[in-house]
């Protein structure tokens, strides 16, 4: 394993304490654990174009209302 810090608000940092206090288990466990279900999440609708257009992003970012129905049903029942 490697030795990785984190900058979070004091209230994320709160938030963290209580969790793995709730839990039972390390901050860093709590940390691992959320990365791990972030990327799971990820990985499960990265290929759906709902989740591939970024909320926030570059100026060439489209909105879902400007991607033709093809695209967005692109893969969908596979």
């Amino acid at each position: 394993m490697r030795k990785t810090s984190l900058y979070l608000s004091d209230s994320d940092s709160e938030r963290l304490r209580r969790v793995a206090e709730r839990e039972g288990r390390s901050q860093s466990e709590v940390v691992r654990l959320a990365l791990a279900e972030y990327d799971a999440v990820r990985a499960r609708t990265e290929g759906f174009a709902l989740f591939a257009v970024p909320a926030t992003g570059p100026a060439h970012a489209r909105s879902i209302a400007e991607i033709p129905d093809e695209e967005l049903m692109e893969g969908f029942g596979e």
